[in-house]
This record gives structure tokens, sequence and C-alpha cells, in this order.
């Protein structure tokens, strides 16, 4: 697939030998030899056979790319038929006009159906969630773990670069058992993998649907000549930070979370996490007290709740402390706030 991420490829070595494995094998699905890929991508003989081997997403591009056009199959033996070099890269253009991630997504998904029917890749949207899944209607055999993580890194590294966001998965799920190079899941998705599940599935908040695509047709065709990126890493810029910290401090109720707690739930570092909400002009501490107040109008206007439990809920060391943020946030005391909805 001709397309590449907006950050820099990094040096770490992340992507397992089992990938390297698997663009082999399509050379043996086609009855070709390998040894031109393997040297472009510099990869040595012996890591091929290595459990624990792992090469860099540079070494791993040069090697795809070389095989993808030998082989003239984006899909490296995937699927019953090939998929001609520009596949991927017409599902590209065939989605970027599109006004939302949304309608992007779906065109997607019907317009991937048209290059085969071996897997069916669906969009769903709950009423917090949105979940991307691939359904196989062929055995992939031992092709399987590479096709799904690969189908999966697609969709994902298009729709970052389309709305100019990370998109924070909360799951992933894979229908078959937890791989050996099970510690490189979370770099490729996220920190809640989920083994020998039912299907396969990515979930995300579904607010980053409603963002705009913000790339033209210009956009595509420059980002189209860059190297294959098969390892997709997301964008640093997370559009959507301040709601996702919105949710998890709506979510404590009452627990008291610190930066730590926070940045766990986020996947982030601390430091990262403060950040980035720099960036967007606010803080913890700002989104804090913001979700304190949140949750005391919330339970006031209720009208059943002690104040003082309220007090607790709201994470206040006692009510005096609470009634003076109160009046400080409203002018009003709870209680003078409580009787406006009674």
């Amino acid at each position: 697939m001709p397309f590449q991420a907006a950050t820099a490829i990094p040096r770490r070595a992340v992507t397992p030998a089992a990938f390297v494995r698997g663009v082999v094998a399509a050379y043996e699905h086609y009855g070709r030899d390998p040894a031109e890929a393997l040297s472009r991508g510099q990869v040595a003989p012996e890591l091929l056979n290595s459990p624990d081997g792992r090469v860099t997403a540079a070494q791993f591009e040069a090697l795809a790319g070389h095989a993808m056009r030998e082989l003239d199959d984006e899909a490296l033996g995937w699927f019953s038929r090939r998929l001609p070099w520009g596949t991927y890269g017409m599902l590209c253009r065939a989605s970027i006009t599109a006004p939302t991630l949304e309608v992007a997504l779906k065109r997607w998904c019907r317009h991937h159906r048209l290059v085969t029917e071996d897997v069916l890749l669906d969009l769903e949207v709950g009423e917090e969630t949105a979940v991307v899944s691939i359904r196989q209607l062929r055995d992939l055999g031992p092709f399987r773990e590479f096709c799904l993580v690969t189908l999966f890194r697609y969709v994902l590294g298009f729709s970052c670069w389309a709305v100019d966001s990370q998109i924070a998965l909360r799951a992933a799920e894979f229908p078959y058992s937890e791989p050996g190079h099970v510690s490189v899941y979370p770099t490729i998705f996220c920190r809640t993998v989920r083994f020998d599940a039912d299907r396969a599935a990515i979930v995300f908040d579904k607010h980053y649907l409603s963002l705009p695509l913000t790339r033209s047709a210009a956009d595509l065709d420059n980002m189209l000549k860059g190297a294959l990126r098969l390892t997709v890493l997301p964008y640093r810029r997370d559009r959507l930070l301040v709601e996702r910290v919105r949710r998890v401090l709506r979510e404590a109720r009452g627990r008291v979370l610190g930066a730590e707690d926070v940045a766990r739930e986020l996947a982030l570092s601390t430091r990262t996490m403060h950040r980035r909400l720099r960036e967007e002009s606010t803080s913890l501490r700002d989104l804090k007290e913001e979700a304190k107040f949140e949750l005391a109008k919330q339970e006031l206007m209720r009208g059943r709740t002690p104040i003082k439990r309220i007090a607790e809920i709201a994470g206040f060391r006692n009510e005096k402390s609470f009634s003076r943020a109160f009046r400080t946030w409203t002018g009003t005391s709870p209680r003078e706030f409580r009787g406006r909805y009674r």
C-alpha cells in the first residue's frame, strides 16, 4: 500500500520477525525467491527463525514495499486473487472526498468488498464507541495474523492522516491465540488487547467519527508518493484528548485520580499528557475543576443526594470547602442552586 504517516519512521525495532516471515511466505506462495526483498530490508538470514527477532519500521517498509511491487500483490498472498500495486491507494482516493471520518470509513469498508470478498470490513457505531471489524469469509491459514493486523493498520493509518489526529484505541481483539510476540501489540494498537475473541475488531471513541477530513486531493497525491508504511504509527496530536480526559474524570465519581492515574488510563506518559494538554490550551487541574463542577451540578439538580455526600462524590474534603468552591463557580450556594430546580 503506497502511503506514509506524517510522523518520522522510528528507529526502534518493533516489527516482529513473524511479519517478516509473512512476507517470505508470500514469495513461497508465488514460487518466487525473496532474496532481493530481504536484501532491500537489510534482514539478516538468522532473524527469520528468531522467536524474539525484530526489525525497524524502515526495514519492514523496504522489505514489504519491494515485495508488493515484485509480486504485484499488495495483499501479499492473503487472498484468493492478487491486489495489484496501487489497490489501497485507490481506496484512499475513494474515501478522501468524504466530509467526515464516519463517511470515509463507511466508503472504505464498502469499496474494500470490490477488491476482495475473502474478508468483509464493517463499521458499527454505538452510544459511546465505534468498532471497525473484519469478518473472514475464507480460511486465511498461516496468513491470518499478518493479514488482520495489516488491514487494521491500513485503516488506522489512513484515518489518522485524513483527520490529522491520533485515533486512540480503547481496545483491540483478535480471533486467534496470543502470539509469542504479544509484547509488540500495545505498541501497534493499544494497551487493552484480547485474543481468542469471536472476531477481529478495533474499538475507539465514536466522537472521532465526526472529525472532518482535512486533506485535499493534492495532499493525497503527495502522501502517496511516499514510501510504504505498513506499521503506521499514530499521530502525536490527538484532537479529542481533552474529551478523553473529561471521560476518565467523569467515570472516577469521587475517586481521587492523580496525574499518573489519568495518564495510565490514556496509555500515555504523564509528561506527554501534560504537554499535549498545554498544546490544547488547558491543563489537568482545569479539567479536574470542570469535572467537579459538572458532577456537582448534576447531583444537585437531581435533588435527592445530601450536600455533604455530593461534596464527597465531587472530591472535596468536606462540605464547607465544597460550598466555598461552588459559590466561586456560580455566585450562589449549593442549597440555593438546588432550590432553583425543585
